[in-house]
């Protein structure tokens, strides 16, 4: 009798220890995605950087614009977009899913520019991370955005 019910706890058991071991994931990998934004919104390639995959594979897909596949290329991007300092970038993690190697964030962000040929501006977009975890530590690779509402400015 004892070693049945020994036999029908052990799975309850390993899910309870499954399901506090993906918290923890899910936290640290969120902990990634905010440093991540912050980065981007400071305009920081350094933090930006340290949350990049040192495999350079990382693939970014904009609007209008061919997919980049390498690290390099990402930062490069973001170090000549980073020359700008008239925008802002506004973010907010909306989803986020964590598995034992690999999550999911979705983003909603708000980019303005206060002047894109005499007029203010915005994007409003969705914009989706794969993270993965490699060596110990989550890592950005790939960010997918998707323009919801852009134009001239209003407010």
């Amino acid at each position: 009798m004892k070693i049945k019910l020994v036999l029908l706890f052990i799975p309850l058991l390993l899910s309870a220890c499954q399901t506090n071991l993906l918290e923890i994931e899910r936290e640290a990998m969120q902990a990634t995605m905010e440093k991540h934004l912050n980065a981007v919104a400071t305009r920081n390639i350094e933090d930006l950087s340290a949350t990049l995959s040192t495999d350079d594979d990382m693939i970014l897909i904009l609007p209008q614009t061919e997919i980049t596949y390498t690290t390099k290329e990402f930062i490069d991007y973001h170090i000549e977009w980073f020359e700008d300092t008239s925008w802002t970038f506004d973010s907010k993690i909306i989803s986020l899913k964590a598995g034992t190697y690999f999550g999911m964030a979705v983003v909603e962000v708000m980019y303005r520019e206060p002047n894109r040929n005499g007029k203010p501006y915005f994007n409003r977009m969705n914009v989706s991370y794969v993270l993965e975890k490699k060596a110990g530590r989550w890592c950005v690779i790939k960010d997918h955005a998707s323009s919801i509402e852009k134009g001239e400015d209003k407010q």
